[in-house]
């Protein structure tokens, strides 16, 4: 396995001047990955800066009535990085360091993931600039409507279609589909996914995404010859994903050694159990204090002697600073972009094995697309058909891109870009450009 190294020679790139060229941000991860997989593309590499570029950005004020009758102002974001195969897909994140830049390198993961898994979707994402745990529900959701008229302009079941992502959820999507829909005078249940069941949502939506972490991770490990029952396990991110990725590995044998959250670390050698470190986090608002369990300190975390390591939190979370560290064969990345470059070349150095969050943690998008296909067509699936259905896309596109892997001698994460690039400048060369 060789690494490709760009970090040591980045290429220079002309930077939108809304972009602060000395510090990029996350979207600088994306240029780096876009340049490590050029050469392999061969006569379409003609067309690379269409993918450095987002296609549009839409950068709204979100100005809201709060309890106390004062007037807030929240900045929001909707970035369609690429359309070329189809209508913008992508999650809505409320988080109080949301940046231009997040969302950029946000949407264009998504472009990548849903490329991967060769579903009919361009990549899309949004996000607004506030931290919802020091709002109430009623300011939330005036929050939310006031953001979806804002970016009604460019939303729709047939241009973009916003999901849940970081603290949001099936409600937030409802509050959204409400107001587009009061918007356009009509019921228009397609124009998000991860919606609320009675309101039009996909059985199997919310366990989607760490179910994907799990049928990948345990396909990595099938070609890595690492038994699952009795693995160790450590998952950073105890949210949706970190939690149902911990518990569908934990149903299938293997032993959760560590669990890391905003609230703390806690570790265990004879493993947890994820039900009950769930319950006693809703219980008492946090991760730490579970019986059985030992609080260790943050950056310990890294070094939890472990088999697989699951970061599903948040981007740049595997660094120069503790990759060394990491005693896992296998890392699957149920974050977006929780790997940079450097890290990721440092880790393949080490031997171990990464499948990216652009392939481990489609799942999601992928039931957002049966959704979506159920919304069109008012008939909905059973659970086991939607579970049988996304097990199937995924193991595939994990087999599918592990022969690229091995036939270039690259990194899983380049052999996932060079397919998925190939197909998302195939589809820009043959629409061409208009006018």
């Amino acid at each position: 396995m060789t690494a490709e190294p760009i970090s040591e020679n980045k290429v220079a790139h002309e930077i939108p001047t809304y972009l602060d060229p000395n510090n990029i941000g996350p979207y600088e991860i994306f240029l780096e990955q876009v340049d490590r997989v050029t050469p392999y593309l061969g006569k379409l590499a003609y067309w690379t800066e269409t993918l450095k570029r987002p296609k549009r950005i839409l950068i709204v004020d979100v100005p809201v009535h709060l309890d106390d009758g004062t007037v807030a102002h929240f900045e929001g974001y909707r970035v369609q990085h690429n359309t070329s195969r189809g209508p913008a897909k992508g999650g809505v994140r409320y988080h109080q360091d949301v940046t231009l830049s997040e969302v950029m390198a946000l949407s264009a993961w998504m472009t990548v993931k849903n490329a991967a898994v060769n579903l009919p979707y361009g990549g899309g994402k949004g996000g607004i600039r506030i931290d919802p745990r020091k709002y109430s529900q009623g300011e939330l959701e005036r929050v939310t409507r006031r953001y979806t008229s804002e970016i009604g302009l460019i939303i729709g079941p047939e241009k973009d279609i916003p999901a849940p992502d970081v603290n949001t959820g099936p409600q937030t999507m409802a509050w959204m589909m409400d107001t587009y829909s009061m918007n356009v005078g009509r019921t228009a249940t397609g124009v998000v996914t991860g919606k609320p069941i009675s309101l039009g949502g996909s059985l199997g939506r919310s366990d989607a995404t760490g179910r994907g972490v799990f049928v990948t991770g345990a396909e990595a490990m099938k070609k890595l010859n690492m038994p699952m029952e009795g693995a160790r396990i450590a998952v950073q991110g105890f949210g949706n994903v970190g939690e149902a990725a911990a518990r569908i590995f934990h149903n299938h044998g293997a032993k959760i050694v560590a669990i890391q959250d905003v609230t703390g670390t806690i570790a265990s050698e004879r493993g947890i159990d994820p039900a009950q470190a769930l319950a006693h986090l809703r219980t008492t608002g946090k991760i730490t204090g579970l019986e059985g369990t030992e609080e260790i300190q943050r950056d310990e975390f890294w070094s939890v002697d472990c088999d697989v390591m699951v970061p599903a939190a948040l981007e740049k979370q595997i660094t120069l600073a503790n990759a060394d560290q990491i005693k896992a064969k296998l890392v699957v990345e149920g974050a977006n972009g929780p790997t940079i470059p450097a890290a990721d070349d440092l880790l393949a150095q080490k031997g171990v094995t990464v499948v990216p969050d652009v392939l481990a943690n489609a799942g999601g998008v992928t039931v957002s697309y049966f959704e979506w296909v159920q919304d069109f067509s008012s008939f909905f699936w059973t659970e086991e058909e939607i579970n049988n259905r996304l097990d199937r896309i995924m193991r595939e596109a994990f087999l599918s891109l592990w022969d690229v892997k091995e036939r270039h001698n690259v990194t899983l994460r380049t052999a996932v870009y060079i397919v998925s690039c190939t197909r998302v400048l195939e589809a820009r060369a043959l629409r061409g450009l208009y006018p």
